[in-house]
């Protein structure tokens, strides 16, 4: 669907001539059509769909008719984390380019006196759009800072991840101060039980849209080792160990090992550091700014920053631990192969993992290549992978291990050559597979 098929006012359509936008992606031409109506709205699709302007172009097109009251606040963003307010932030201001008369003020945490006076002075005087954090805006509310009385659009971006970060009581402390009167929209990546959950308690009667998970970009190298949880340091070293690492960043399934696994490589000489929801704010943003300015090699990190991160230079995602599902999978291997380029995602698969990874492998519709284990690190367990799609047609190719009786693939060990692993982008296909209900 082209743009200018919705209701969107003109001066939205100018800003998105202006940003040489022509076609709704499916998140959007889905969505905008009954938030333009006035229907509260859920949404599941995975980040990189376009769900920030599916939602902020109907909502500015609405406020750019001049209906809403000039002294109040008129719609509330919530955003997981500092970076996606931001970025939300930096959209706002693209598309709302021909709106002088609407204003914005993102609120979030990690910085200090003199911008909380900023966000305050903003919220006081009549910022049309909040973007803002939970912590933060409940720290504003508390002291009497913003009047929500009269809101009329509440969205949450990335609902999922703000519950998976336990803001799920502060989301429903801050809706208590908004009217019964408004339009709810929520986002999610995916739909746990806890979502639909707050979905049912905070949307009246959603229009429900579900986009099938896209499959990862075939530019992206997708390999795996089937191994026991004390040979994972020692296929790091063997990763590792013939080129130095650049660029790349490992995925744990705890805060708690990402401590741990950060120690761990900084003592064999690593250049890495850890991010997770323990450090502050600005902890978090110096760690992020070093590995954006190359001076750091390596990041370790939970899923806080498998999603709305933008760093196009990624050569090699590891997960250190396989996600429990497909999206998550999805969600952190597409941190490599960006703008254009080639990838590598390992995946580090331990006996307790196995079956959370033929779950993902079933759904990518092919088995993930293989590698052997290095011989210094011993025989791993066996593979019993129970996947019967086709083979892989986009450069996943079929194990490297041996295969014994009843189809069981055996990880690789003493008593046969080390074959090396083929980090090599040069092989990968440079199209993306996307798929939709």
């Amino acid at each position: 669907m082209d743009f200018y098929e919705t209701n969107l006012s003109d001066p939205v359509l100018d800003a998105l001539d202006d940003m040489n936008f022509t076609r709704c992606t499916p998140i959007q031409e889905h969505a905008i059509p009954p938030i333009l109506e006035g229907h509260d709205v859920l949404g599941i699709a995975q980040t990189g769909t376009g769900k920030t302007a599916a939602y902020l172009l109907p909502v500015l097109s609405e406020l750019s008719y001049g209906d809403y009251p000039k002294d109040a606040i008129n719609c509330v963003i919530m955003s997981p984390t500092r970076e996606l307010a931001q970025q939300i932030d930096q959209a706002m201001q693209g598309f709302s380019y021909h709106l002088p008369d609407v204003s914005s003020v993102a609120v979030y945490g990690g910085n200090d006196g003199i911008r909380y006076e900023q966000e305050k002075h903003g919220m006081q005087h009549g910022a049309d759009v909040i973007i803002a954090t939970p912590g933060r805006l409940i720290s504003h509310l508390s002291l009497g800072n913003i009047d929500l009385s009269r809101v009329s659009f509440f969205i949450l971006d990335e609902a999922d991840r703000m519950l998976d970060m336990g803001f799920y009581d502060d989301i429903l402390q801050i809706a208590r101060y908004l009217p019964q009167q408004r339009q709810t929209i929520m986002f999610s990546a995916t739909m746990p039980d806890k979502i639909r959950q707050l979905a049912h308690t905070l949307l009246h009667n959603p229009v429900e849209i579900k986009l099938a998970v896209s499959k990862p970009a075939d530019r992206i190298h997708q390999m795996a080792y089937i191994c026991y949880e004390s040979q994972k340091i020692g296929i790091l070293n063997d990763i590792f160990k013939d080129s130095k690492p650049e660029r790349v960043i490992i995925f744990s399934g705890s805060k708690q090992k990402t401590k741990e696994l950060s120690l761990i490589l900084l003592r064999k000489g690593f250049n890495c550091r850890a991010i997770h929801s323990d450090l502050e704010q600005k902890e978090r943003d110096e760690v992020m700014y070093l590995f954006r300015a190359a001076k750091i090699d390596i990041l370790i990190a939970t899923d806080i920053v498998s999603r709305g991160i933008d760093i196009d230079d990624i050569t090699l995602v590891v997960n250190y631990d396989v996600p429990h599902d497909a999206e998550d999978y999805v969600h952190r291997i597409g941190r490599t192969a960006r703008a254009g380029a080639g990838g590598n995602a390992v995946t580090l698969v331990s006996e307790k993992d196995q079956n959370d990874f033929m779950k993902i492998e079933n759904f990518l519709g092919h088995s993930v290549e293989k590698l052997p284990i290095p011989k210094s690190e011993g025989p791993g367990p066996e593979y019993d992978g129970k996947f019967r799609g086709h083979k892989s047609s986009h450069g996943n190719h079929a194990s490297k291990g041996t295969r014994g009786h009843k189809g069981k693939y055996k990880g690789g060990g003493h008593g046969r050559s080390h074959k090396k692993k083929n980090f090599d982008n040069s092989s990968a296909q440079n199209v993306d597979t996307q798929k939709k209900d």
